[in-house]
Parts: structure tokens; C-alpha cells; sequence
């Protein structure tokens, strides 16, 4: 690293009241009640939106879905929560650095990984595969703004429910956020969008800078806690960790580094590495990106990852029970439509009481079947069904099934097949 770090290269292009997006990436939708929006004199919006997808049960569930290893019993192994909130510290230390908006970035990290299934990207492409037999589609970041918008709930201070409200910003570094792609030199794109009409992962640019952070955050995190994983496990031999320590070779080291003592490929060297190698060769001139050198490490690690952690046989032979899980549950729950639903689902409560209550309790809550429950429960979210339409029905139980945990799954899956 020949070129020297420079602090606050971006904030004339920060998030705040002087970014000719500023308007734009505070609203918060026109179908909204502009006249609950009042004034927080203790918070900023984007710090509202942080808060509001903190205390969230959609947030809260990911402490218990799956990051690499599923339905985990290792109090060390990372969780789905754990990464989103790697993401939201590397997110920060970039965004303080470079003079961008750090609460925009914090409430994009945090809020980021919402959409994510039960057994992760197993469970992202088995839903997939039901949504296709009826030309749907089902992709985390898609889920992620669509659970932004109208599955993620808060009560109020009288115990009323809403939907989050979510500022633009911050829904649209969500939807923008994916981290699986490869690239190098990131801009954010300059017109706004309808982002509900987003068709894949990756089709546009994150509107800010901020959401560009968190892109490539996300990136940074997964990669050195999957290998200290992986470890922990013991999924690797003595050899891949020789190979994989080599990589760190190929690239010089920051400066600091001890002489005669190389760094080892774990969640600490490649966080550090990779920080300082953005933040030396950014900037708004030149996009953010890493060196070349830094780019090649990331993309030869990741691939590393694959072949050897992602890839490796034994959670090939979990992935067969997640997806048994999950086609399970979906098969089970579709077979209960009939014009008489509710009543069906209470027929049948005392047998599968865990999986019936909490989804007739989701069906209350997002459709209009039962108004008077739904009122006396304070839900006044969106309404999202109308399961007169059994297209309609079966996105209820998609919605229901990607909102549970690892260890909710199992034991529902467990509920249907004991006796």
C-alpha cells in the first residue's frame, strides 16, 4: 500500500440536507400517514429507521437462522444476527472514515438481511423453486424490502401495530445490498427508482454512498468469520489452512504489520486488510474499490470458501434435511384451503397447536379474514392477502415460512411427522 489514507474524501458527497438526494432519500412514500411522521427531537430519520428495524421481530429472529451452518448448537458459530451486525461495525468504521453518513449506513446494515429464509441460501432457493411453479420469485434482497414495507411491525406507545415506514435511503441500500456479486469500483446510480419494480439481484447500483458501503461491508464480513467457522469445526485440514494462509502472501501488508510474524487468513487480519486497502484507494472521483491485488485476495478467498466450506459434504447432507423441512411445512399448509379456512385451522389446532396458532395468528394479521380478530389484536398494518385467491394464499404461507428461525422450522417440521 504505496498510496496514503486520506479521511473524509466523501463527505461533500454525504447524505445530509446539501446532497441534491437528500429529499428523495428521506421520503417515506406517499401511501404512508405523512401526519404520524411528527419530529423527534432526540433522533435523526435515519436513526429512526435504525431503531425501528432493531426492536422488530423480523430483526430479532435472525439471532437463530443461519448464516453457513444450520440450526447450530455452537454458541460460537456465527449467526444470520451476528453477520448483519459485522456488517453494520466494518459499515461504520468505513463510513466515519470517509465522511458519509454514519446513521444511514447503520440502519441499511442492520436492516439488510430481513428477507433471509430459514437455512439460508438453501432456504432462499427452495422457496424459489415453489414461488417459480407459479411464476413467482422469491430472492433475500427483494424479501428484504418487501419485509421492510409491509411484514415488519412495531407497536406504538398505545399498542396499535404499524408497518416500519422506512425512509427511501434505507430501503433501497436494502434491496441494492447484495454481496455475492463480484465487482470493483462501486457508484452509486444517480436516478431514483420504483424499487418495487427491481426484477433481480444486483440490477442497479444502491442510490447513495452509503448503501454502497454496506455492498461491499457486506462482502468484507462473511468472508474471515466463515473461515474461523469453519475451523471451529473443524472442517478444514491442516493443509487447505497452509493454503489458505498463503494468500495472505501475495499482497503487501499495512503499515504497522510485524516483520517476521505473517498474518493468518482469520476474521481479524482480512477485516483489517481489506478496510484499509478501500479506504486508501477510494474515492468520489474513482468509486470505491479495492486495489487490484485486494480485489484478486477477496475474489481468490471467496472462492476458496466455496469449494471448501460452502461446498463441503456435510452441509450437503444437511441442505437435503432443510429442504425436506421446508417442502414439508409448505405442502402441509397449503392443503388446508378451503372456503371455510379459519375453521379448518381450528379443526385441526389441538393436533399441530405451534404451527396452526402462530399461522392463523399470521393470517389474521396480514389479510382480511377475520376484521374483528384483527382489530381486537391492534393490528393496523397493511393487509397483504386476500386469500379468496389461492395464489394469494400461498404467498401468505411463503411470507410465514421465510419469517421463521433454524430451530421454529424444525420443530413445526417435527410437529407434522410425530405421532
Amino acid at each position: 500500500m504505496n498510496k496514503k489514507m486520506v479521511p473524509d474524501l466523501f463527505k461533500k458527497v454525504q447524505m445530509g440536507p446539501n446532497n441534491p438526494k437528500w429529499e428523495q432519500s428521506m421520503q417515506r412514500g406517499k401511501q404512508f400517514f405523512p401526519h404520524e411522521d411528527k419530529p423527534d427531537e432526540t433522533r435523526s430519520p435515519f436513526y429512526r429507521d435504525y431503531s425501528r428495524i432493531l426492536h422488530c421481530t423480523s430483526y430479532r429472529r435472525l439471532k437463530h437462522k443461519t448464516q453457513v451452518f444450520f440450526a447450530t448448537q455452537n454458541d460460537h458459530i456465527c449467526t444470520r444476527m451476528e453477520h448483519v451486525n459485522h456488517v453494520a461495525s466494518i459499515s461504520y468504521t468505513l463510513s466515519k472514515f470517509m465522511g458519509l453518513n454514519t446513521e444511514l449506513t447503520q440502519a441499511i446494515a442492520l436492516g439488510h438481511d430481513l428477507g433471509h429464509s430459514p437455512f439460508g441460501h438453501e432456504g432462499e432457493t427452495l422457496l424459489s423453486e415453489i414461488m417459480q411453479e407459479w411464476d413467482g420469485t422469491f430472492w433475500h434482497e427483494k424479501n428484504g424490502l418487501y419485509t421492510a414495507d409491509k411484514i415488519a411491525t412495531l407497536p406504538n406507545a398505545y399498542g396499535i401495530h404499524k408497518n416500519l415506514r422506512l425512509t427511501y435511503g434505507v430501503r433501497d441500500g436494502i434491496i441494492s445490498h447484495c454481496g455475492e456479486t463480484d465487482e470493483n469500483g462501486l457508484f452509486p446510480r444517480v436516478q431514483a427508482i420504483d424499487l418495487e419494480q427491481i426484477e433481480r439481484p444486483n440490477q442497479y447500483m444502491p442510490y447513495t454512498w452509503e448503501g454502497c458501503v454496506v455492498k461491499l461491508s457486506d462482502k468484507i464480513a462473511y468472508l474471515g468469520r466463515d473461515i474461523e467457522d469453519a475451523i471451529e469445526l473443524n472442517l478444514l485440514e491442516p493443509d487447505r489452512l497452509k493454503e489458505l494462509n498463503k494468500l495472505l502472501r501475495k499482497v503487501p501488508l499495512p503499515r504497522g504489520a510485524e516483520d517476521n510474524k505473517p498474518m493468518v487468513a482469520n476474521n481479524t487480519a482480512l477485516i483489517e486488510l481489506f478496510i484499509k486497502d478501500l479506504c486508501t484507494h477510494s474515492s468520489p472521483e474513482e468509486g470505491m474499490h479495492f486495489s487490484h491485488r485486494y480485489y484478486d485476495l477477496l475474489v481468490e478467498i471467496k472462492e476458496f470458501n466455496y469449494q471448501h466450506i460452502y461446498y463441503h459434504p456435510r452441509l450437503l447432507y444437511y441442505q437435503e434435511y432443510a429442504r425436506c423441512i421446508i417442502r414439508t411445512v409448505f405442502d402441509f399448509l397449503d392443503k388446508f384451503y378451503n372456503k371455510d379456512l379459519l375453521g379448518s385451522i381450528e379443526d385441526n389446532m389441538y393436533k399441530f397447536p405451534t404451527l396452526l396458532r402462530y399461522f392463523k395468528e399470521w393470517l389474521i394479521k396480514y389479510s382480511s379474514l377475520d376484521l374483528s380478530s384483527r382489530k381486537q389484536a391492534g393490528f393496523e398494518n397493511d393487509i397483504v392477502y386476500d386469500v379468496t385467491d389461492p395464489l394469494q394464499y400461498k404467498r401468505a404461507i411463503i411470507d410465514y415460512i421465510a419469517g421463521m428461525t433454524d430451530n421454529f422450522a424444525i420443530r413445526v417440521y417435527h410437529e407434522i411427522i410425530s405421532f
